[in-house]
């Protein structure tokens, strides 16, 4: 059961990760603005999805 939680937790940080990218490339008034926010997407998306994961390759069971 955990790992379905942690396998939707990652989908859901990654389809939210792939609209955001789809929404700076539509509304993003410039191109070097658009690669630093995707950029910034990119990295809150491995940050969460790292928080994730952690605790089950830490082995210390405080998983969320």
């Amino acid at each position: 059961m955990l790992t379905l939680s942690l396998l939707i937790g990652i989908l859901i940080t990654v389809v939210v990760g792939a609209i955001l990218f789809w929404v700076i490339d539509k509304y993003s008034p410039e191109a070097r603005l658009a690669q630093l926010l995707k950029l910034l997407v990119i990295l809150i998306c491995l940050g969460s999805i790292v928080a994730r994961v952690y605790p089950l390759l830490s082995g210390d069971g405080s998983a969320p």
